[in-house]
């Protein structure tokens, strides 16, 4: 469409402008300081840059050619059309009208070929406010980014409308990144790591997955008014994350970690690329992580390897995914996680606050550092013979955790070729994706309004959002206009 409306179409817009300069010009602006200034001025600026859009939007309708005939995506021709039909949008510079022509026809829909030319949105909020409440609903709750989307673009907005728009937001997570080429400057030198784990989201009671619900509903309070030690005052779900990424090897020795001097840097990690769920499993993650680390190396160039805190279920989820490829990836159990077992056991043959229990600790991780878990696992087991039930039954689960885990515990091989030996990856990630937004005060989630968050904050973290959202608007253009109206001059 051309030939929009002459000059005297903006004259709301030029009396607008006039009279903010009139204002600033004037002694209405002379004695404020610089704090009221810029307040007044962002209010009367976004009223400026509403009435260019408003006298914008209504110059296009003005000059929208009225057609013979349209046919819809349903094939049928509508030939009988009507102008001034308009919708209201809430924008970023707040509430305007979008006007055009409707073309009918008896007993089908009215389809509307300058909506599709002009991208308008489903429903009444613009784009660039589903944008705004995207990045603000990841960032807090949902009652601040109500209240913030309101500050900046006078436009109201609820909770349950802020929440509506942030799952729509998120609706191509899986899409995108099953496209997506992949990063640059992952050379054939650098290792590839797969790490998972999960982190617990209070939800709502018929949010839980359906064995936890029945053990919920099974447990009962020790005591009226108040939690024992070990109850739990909200129920939660398990979200499950991932991160893949890529490091340069930086070969080292147990003593550049233990040892009294200074200790050799890790590995760094480089392209990290997160996600996390509470909507699917830990196998559906799992297998979103390995299809990263197959877009990563295609050709199986690279040497992969995956960090884990012992889970089992993890554990074999990775070496499935792995003999589906046909690859090999080297397991590793996080040494912090061996440590805090170590730790457990120590408790029991030292008293409480001991300062022996440390260099006791310290001393056992060289150990395992040097290949010899087998070797601490029996020492274990022979000093804790002579401790009462409790405390033996404490030192032999510390035992049988480094002797049931000991493939995954060749630290020397994992050090020599340069490898990271700790997840403070994932821990971080499942600090970031989840416990810093999901664990805000009063939370009880939802699983689809969960599973959304989860995707934004992933997606915002991989720095990955803008790349996202222009490919998130073409699939909703896409989903709201599935076939283009053939137009009858």
């Amino acid at each position: 469409m051309s030939g929009y409306a002459s000059g005297a179409g903006f004259a709301r817009s030029r009396e607008a402008f006039a009279a903010t300069e009139q204002w600033l010009a004037g002694p209405g602006s002379a004695g404020l300081q610089l704090a009221a200034l810029e307040e007044e001025l962002a209010a009367r600026g976004r009223e400026l840059q509403r009435r260019l859009l408003q006298d914008h939007l209504f110059a296009r309708a003005a000059a929208e050619p009225r057609l013979a005939a349209v046919t819809g995506p349903d094939g049928i021709a509508r030939t009988r059309a009507e102008r001034g039909q308009q919708v209201g949008l809430s924008t970023v510079f707040g509430g305007v009208r979008a006007s055009r022509i409707a073309y009918r026809a008896p007993g089908v829909p009215n389809v509307y070929p300058a909506g599709e030319l002009l991208g308008l949105p489903a429903g009444r909020h613009s784009q660039g406010l589903a944008k705004m409440v995207a990045i603000a609903a990841a960032a807090g709750s949902l009652a601040a980014a109500c209240v913030q989307v309101r500050a900046r673009t006078g436009c109201k907005l609820g909770t349950r409308q802020c929440q509506q728009l942030a799952r729509a937001a998120a609706a191509d997570f899986g899409g995108f990144y099953a496209g997506r080429r992949p990063p640059p400057g992952a050379g054939a030198g650098q290792v590839l790591v797969i790490s998972c784990d999960a982190k617990g989201i209070r939800v709502r009671p018929d949010q839980q997955r359906s064995r936890a619900a029945a053990l919920a509903g099974k447990a009962a309070p020790k005591q009226d008014g108040r939690l024992s030690r070990g109850e739990a005052g909200t129920r939660r779900r398990m979200a499950a994350v991932a991160a893949v990424y890529d490091i340069t090897p930086v070969p080292r020795t147990a003593a550049d970690i233990t040892g009294p001097g200074p200790r050799r840097p890790a590995p760094k990690a480089a392209g990290k690329w997160l996600t996390a769920s509470i909507a699917q499993d830990t196998a559906s993650v799992i297998a979103a992580a390995f299809a990263e680390a197959d877009r990563r190396d295609p050709a199986r160039q690279r040497t992969w390897i995956a960090l884990a805190d012992g889970n089992k279920d993890q554990i074999a989820q990775i070496r499935s995914r792995a003999a589906a490829r046909g690859i090999a990836v080297t397991i590793v159990i996080d040494i912090i996680h061996v440590s805090e077992y170590l730790w457990d056991a120590a408790w029991c043959l030292f008293p409480e606050a001991s300062p022996g229990a440390g260099p006791w600790v310290r001393a056992r991780i060289a150990e395992i550092l040097d290949g010899r878990a087998a070797g601490v696992a029996a020492a274990l087991r022979q000093a804790a013979a002579s401790l009462g039930k409790a405390k033996r039954k404490t030192a032999g689960k510390t035992a049988a955790y480094l002797e049931a885990k000991a493939p995954f515990l060749d630290y020397p091989a994992a050090l020599a070729a340069g490898w990271p030996i700790a997840t403070g990856v994932i821990e971080g990630a499942c600090r970031y994706l989840v416990k810093d937004r999901m664990d805000i005060t009063g939370a009880r989630w939802g699983i689809q309004t969960a599973e959304a968050i989860l995707q934004l904050r992933a997606i915002i973290a991989n720095h990955d959002f803008e790349d996202y959202w222009a490919w998130h608007l073409q699939r909703e253009h896409e989903r709201t206009y599935p076939r283009h109206y053939d137009l009858a001059a």
